[in-house]
C-alpha cells in the first residue's frame, strides 16, 4: 500500500495512507472526521470518468494511517498535506475538502499560498471561525466543543452512534438517502481511528481560518445543506463565500452534513461541471502523425 512518511514518534515512523487513481488534472480529496479517504467513494468514480487524476489520503490519526499522539492542529495537518503534494510532485491540482477537511484546504492556501493550485472546494467546511467571540457573534459556543470532548471521554463509541444520527439526519433520511448499513461502516472506520486523535481533533474545529481564507485567489467553490446539524450553514458555508471574492455558493436544500453521500448526485454534478473534464481539456490538442515521435 502507498505511504509518505510524515515525520516521527519517538522510534515510530508517521505515515499517512494515501490512493491514486487516474490521469488527467490531479485532484485531492480530504476527508472529514472522524472518517477516512474511503469516505469520498460517490466521488472517485466520477471524478475519474470526468478525466481527472483523483487522490485521496488518510489524515493522521484515521484510516489506514500512522496513530501518533501528536500533530493535531491545522499547521501540522496542512505540512502533512504539503509532503503528500510534494512527494507526487502535483502541478496545477485541485484541493476539495469535506468537513475538517475544509480546514486543510483553507490552511494549506494560507501556509503555502494558491502557487501550483488550481482551484478549491469546500464541501460542508469547518472555516471561517466556528467559535463564538467577541469578534466573532455568528459562531457556536465554546461550551458545545467542551460537551463534545466530554462525551468523547465518556464513551467514544456511543458518541459516534449519535454523532452519525446527526451527520446524516437520520430521523428524516435514513432508509431514503443513507443505509443503515453505510451508517455502521462509518461507525467502523470511526471506531478504528486513534482515541487520541478523536478527542484532541475537536478544538481544531473552531480555529481561526478567517486569514487564510481572504488572500484565497483562485476559483474557489462552496458547497453545503441547509439542514445541516453539525455545521451551521450560516457559521460556516455562507461566510466562507462571504471572505473569498468571487466564489461560487451551492446551497444543498434538505441537505444534512454529509450531502456527498446522501445528495451524491447533485455534489457530483456541481463538481465536475466546476473542476471540468480533466483528460477531455487535453484531447484537444492536435494528434501526432504516424510515424512521427
Amino acid at each position: 500500500m502507498p505511504y509518505v512518511n510524515v515525520g516521527k514518534e519517538n522510534s515510530c515512523d508517521i505515515d499517512l495512507y494515501y490512493e491514486d487513481h487516474g490521469s488527467g488534472d490531479p485532484i485531492v480529496l480530504i476527508h472529514g472526521y472522524p472518517l477516512s479517504g474511503a469516505s469520498w467513494e460517490k466521488q472517485v468514480a466520477v471524478l475519474l470518468a470526468a478525466g481527472h487524476r483523483v487522490i485521496t489520503y488518510d489524515r493522521r490519526g484515521f484510516g489506514k494511517s500512522s496513530q501518533p499522539t501528536t500533530g493535531y492542529n491545522y499547521d501540522t495537518f496542512a505540512e502533512d498535506l504539503h509532503k503528500l503534494v510534494t512527494k507526487l510532485k502535483l502541478r496545477e491540482f485541485a484541493l476539495v475538502g469535506f468537513s475538517m477537511g475544509g480546514g486543510e484546504v483553507a490552511r494549506y492556501l494560507g501556509k503555502y499560498g494558491t502557487k501550483g493550485v488550481s482551484k478549491a472546494v469546500f464541501i460542508s467546511a469547518v472555516p471561517p471561525f466556528l467559535l463564538k467571540t467577541r469578534d466573532n457573534p455568528e459562531g457556536v459556543d465554546g461550551s458545545v466543543f467542551e460537551g463534545i470532548q466530554k462525551a468523547i471521554v465518556a464513551d467514544r463509541y456511543a458518541f459516534f452512534t449519535e454523532f452519525f444520527k446527526n451527520f446524516y439526519n437520520a430521523d428524516l433520511l435514513l432508509g431514503k438517502r443513507v443505509s443503515e448499513q453505510a451508517v455502521q461502516s462509518n461507525w467502523n472506520i470511526a471506531a478504528g481511528a486513534s482515541a487520541t486523535a478523536c478527542l484532541a481533533c475537536v478544538p481544531t474545529w473552531h480555529e481561526d481560518f478567517r486569514k487564510d481564507l481572504t488572500g484565497v485567489d483562485v476559483p474557489t467553490l462552496v458547497m453545503q445543506g441547509d439542514a445541516d446539524r453539525i455545521l451551521p450553514i450560516t457559521a460556516s458555508g455562507l461566510r466562507i463565500a462571504k471572505l473569498i471574492k468571487g466564489s461560487r455558493l451551492v446551497v444543498v436544500k434538505d441537505g444534512p452534513h454529509c450531502i456527498t453521500w446522501t445528495h451524491a448526485a447533485e455534489v457530483n454534478s456541481e463538481l465536475v461541471n466546476f473542476l471540468g473534464k480533466g483528460l477531455a481539456k487535453h484531447a484537444t490538442a492536435a494528434p501526432k502523425k504516424e510515424g512521427v515521435a
